[in-house]
């Protein structure tokens, strides 16, 4: 009786041994994928709302650079419930026996690599404060474009990606993009009335902030799989919130540095809807743009940087036209032009991560194959 009953629980155990198994990857593969979804929306909606109230505050009366930079990184406050209910969800599902210290790196390292990529992030922060400030929205965002290029660049020498023709033919087409609209910059202005020279330093920052950009990703990238070691959702809060508070400490040294702190007072006065306004619409730059560097950073450690560029990029063909409706951007062939060249160099991007994709099944196929082959012999 009792050896039937072990055989029974036996055969139980066996039975849910089999029925999990096939189940267990299909649901770590759907989770995975429903956070890189979630990622994905963070950091579109994100990127194209700041994006817009970025540009809104120097439409209405701001003029400060050094603000708009430190609002990309002053909302890392939000994060800090985050941080603890993670941090105490990770402490509690860790094994008793296991000893993280084997696998985490060490303080030094981390806060070495918090201040390098929170010094990268003012300057890059700085840099698309002086593009949105010189520069139309649907110019901008075009401009922008280049972090693919610049990505497929990097991604290539630090995170070992394939340079490929299609990721070739993008490269070309998005920097012919950029040429046609540094030639037509003479006939675009901002509020008022820009010099060529300002309209010109607008046009090269956002191209130094869009290297910047990507050349942060990679880095970003290679610190998840070489130092950090680790793609949890506490470790991307953690990367999120000491970067940002190491901007936007370096935002407010250079604003005082500057001197633009002494005109914040008049130009609160001034700005067109008011000083509630003025407030509210840096307090939600800064809430929106820590959404989606959320985003970015979750998509960096679960796929990879390249993806979170391309990902980034897919606001490019609708914010130009929402800039003409919003804003009331001009709109000339040249910048038609470009705008098709830039899509059409992201879509040839996008179609070499399809090509990827169906490789990779093709060659799991072909391995399973090859596997059972081998049991049936």
């Amino acid at each position: 009786m009792d050896s039937s009953e072990d055989c029974k629980v036996l055969n139980k155990n066996t039975n849910m041994t089999v029925t999990e198994q096939p189940l267990h990857p299909w649901l770590k593969k759907y989770r995975r994928w429903l956070r890189v979804s979630f990622y994905i929306i963070f950091l579109l909606i994100g990127q194209c709302t700041a994006t817009f109230l970025g540009r809104l505050y120097f439409e209405k009366g701001g003029n400060s650079k050094w603000i708009s930079t430190f609002v990309q990184s002053a909302g890392f406050p939000i994060l800090i419930p985050l941080l603890f209910y993670f941090q105490k969800h990770v402490k509690l599902t860790n094994m008793p026996n296991h000893d993280s210290s084997k696998t985490k790196p060490k303080r030094s390292i981390l806060f070495s690599l918090y201040i390098a990529f929170g010094l990268i992030l003012t300057w890059n922060d700085l840099m698309y404060s002086y593009g949105l400030l010189y520069l139309p929205l649907s110019t901008f965002v075009l401009i922008c474009a280049t972090q693919l290029a610049f990505s497929a660049t990097f991604s290539f020498f630090l995170n070992s990606q394939r340079l490929t023709p299609l990721i070739f033919n993008s490269i070309v087409l998005l920097t012919m993009s950029v040429s046609l609209l540094a030639t037509n910059a003479d006939s675009e202005h901002t509020k008022g009335i820009i010099p060529k020279e300002k309209h010109i330093i607008g046009f090269f920052c956002t191209l130094a902030a869009s290297a910047t950009f990507s050349l942060h990703h990679s880095l970003v990238q290679l610190s998840f799989e070489k130092v950090i070691k680790t793609e949890t959702f506490s470790s991307i809060l953690d990367m999120q919130f000491y970067t940002s508070f190491i901007a936007a400490s370096a935002s407010i040294v250079g604003l005082f540095a500057s001197g633009e702190w002494k005109t914040l007072d008049r130009e609160m006065k001034e700005f067109e809807n008011g000083r509630v306004s003025y407030i509210m619409t840096l307090l939600w730059i800064s809430v929106i743009w820590q959404i989606s560097y959320i985003g970015m950073l979750g998509l960096i450690s679960e796929v990879s940087s390249l993806f979170s560029i391309v990902i980034g990029t897919l606001e490019l063909p609708i914010s130009p036209f929402l800039a003409v409706i919003v804003f009331h951007d001009k709109v000339n062939g040249v910048k038609i032009i470009a705008l098709l060249l830039a899509v059409w160099g992201f879509l040839s991007y996008i179609y070499q991560h399809y090509l990827d994709d169906q490789n990779a099944k093709k060659n799991k196929s072909y391995v399973l194959e090859v596997s059972k082959g081998e049991v049936e012999i």
